[in-house]
């Protein structure tokens, strides 16, 4: 039998790549997008891969989608909850409703798809949860702080599971942590940017064109979306899981003076069971 992944946010980027990887490696794949008959008609020809319909802020449409997997495939190995989007405002800058809109798709999709996802994972008797989190989630970064704040959750939320879901429900939790990833930052972050303003004269203005240039200097060979998926693909093959992986060398080293005494998460939620489980 197939072993069978559903992620959200595949219609372009880390999703896209891993999906398409995990197609070409024999998985059963089901794909969650907002634009299906065009993805549909994109990929018509990749074996094992289905594109779904799944928008994570409405709960409803996560729910189809699990009962769909349970009906066809009668079991989840890996949930793999990708959706977000990046965010370029101060806090001093940004209107209320783009804070929500982060905070949305980018945590509570994420709280949304586990919800949903955990019976079936849990009637499978095993299984994987991987979020994309990102280097911003271990470090706050300037003209960033609503996007790392969004991340952080996303770490303090799975970071609290994996005390639990592996010795209660035989369930895996990694934070997957990317850097800077091609075509993002210019097309996504810029792009959004763009279309809510653009770059405002305003007492912010310094800090974000010393950010850009910072950030375009430092990304000038960003990681590719393929060389995640990569990583990913490696991830659900490793028989002991961790609770969080860097993507790439770079995105290790930006962390690596915070995490330097627990790299992988693991002896920090094994320490938390015992303290306050008694496993």
């Amino acid at each position: 039998m197939k072993q069978v992944i559903c992620i959200t946010g595949a219609s372009s980027g880390i999703g896209l790549a891993t999906a398409m990887k995990f197609a070409q490696e024999g998985w059963a794949v089901y794909a969650g997008t907002r634009h299906l008959e065009r993805e549909q008609e994109r990929y018509r020809d990749v074996d094992g891969l289905q594109f779904v319909e799944l928008e994570v802020t409405q709960p409803e449409s996560i729910q189809q989608v699990m009962d769909r997997i349970e009906q066809e495939q009668g079991k989840l190995d890996v949930l793999f909850c990708n959706a977000g989007f990046g965010y370029l405002r101060a806090l001093g800058q940004a209107p209320f409703p783009e804070i929500q809109d982060v905070f949305d798709t980018n945590v509570y999709g994420v709280m949304h798809t586990i919800r949903a996802a955990l019976p079936l994972l849990r009637k499978t008797g095993y299984g994987h949860i991987v979020a994309t989190s990102s280097v911003g989630g271990l470090i706050g970064q300037p003209m960033n702080e609503i996007y790392c704040a969004s991340k952080f959750a996303v770490e303090g939320l799975l970071e609290s599971l994996a005390t639990y879901y592996k010795p209660q429900f035989n369930i895996d939790i990694t934070l997957l942590e990317p850097g800077a990833i091609a075509t993002e930052f210019n097309n996504t972050v810029l792009g959004h940017v763009a279309s809510t303003g653009g770059i405002l004269e305003d007492e912010y203005k310094a800090v974000l064109d010393a950010y850009r240039g910072t950030f375009l200097e430092r990304n000038v060979e960003p990681q590719t979306a393929e060389s995640v998926a990569d990583v990913m693909w490696e991830l659900v093959r490793l028989e002991t899981k961790p609770l969080r992986l860097r993507t790439s060398e770079r995105a290790e080293e930006f962390v690596a003076r915070k995490v330097s005494t627990d790299p992988t998460g693991l002896d920090g939620v094994l320490s938390t069971r015992r303290i306050q489980l008694n496993m």
